[in-house]
């Protein structure tokens, strides 16, 4: 026998000795001689092992369930790469699948201005914030197209009470 040997079976026999002096474990004598074999093929695997180099994991390729031109084919919807089905918008739908969309984009391949709404949806959503106005500055009201200003009623000064005495 090899010194690694003797070290592994040592080691073994030390671990289940430190695993039967636990007292949570209720154990017979027929599952002793099993114990200790299963702990010395794993002493002997992990010596043996080799520590250079771990083996990389393989990053699985993606594939979309259409083409990024497909996806935009719709100004209605927005066809999402996972599975295949119309959104108006693909944060929820991202955020349900643990992505981000970096990391959407980044997993399809798709360019770094690649939109997560559909374009008639951000269309509708810019004219709603228009027309209440957000992203104006405080100040006077500007019209919106189509409406006409309406005049404000000029308001009248208080007048002047004097006492006639």
């Amino acid at each position: 026998m090899t010194d690694e040997t003797i070290n592994a079976v040592e080691l073994a026999t030390e671990l289940t000795m430190a695993w039967l002096s636990n007292p949570n474990t209720r154990t017979s004598a027929e599952d002793v001689p099993a114990f200790l074999n299963s702990m010395h093929d794993a002493v002997v695997g992990l010596s043996t092992a080799p520590a250079e180099n771990p083996p990389e994991e393989a990053i699985p390729e993606f594939t979309g369930a259409v083409t990024a031109r497909k996806s935009l084919a719709n100004p209605d919807v927005i066809i999402s790469m996972i599975d295949g089905k119309p959104y108006k918008t693909l944060t929820r739908h991202l955020s349900t699948n643990g992505l981000t969309p970096a990391e959407y984009r980044a997993r399809y391949g798709l360019k770094a201005d690649y939109p997560m709404t559909a374009p008639s949806y951000s269309a509708m959503r810019r004219d709603m914030a228009k027309k209440i106005g957000l992203g104006r500055k405080p100040g006077p009201k500007v019209p919106v197209k189509g409406e006409t200003p309406a005049s404000e009623p000029k308001r009248s000064r208080p007048a002047k009470v004097v006492d006639p005495v």
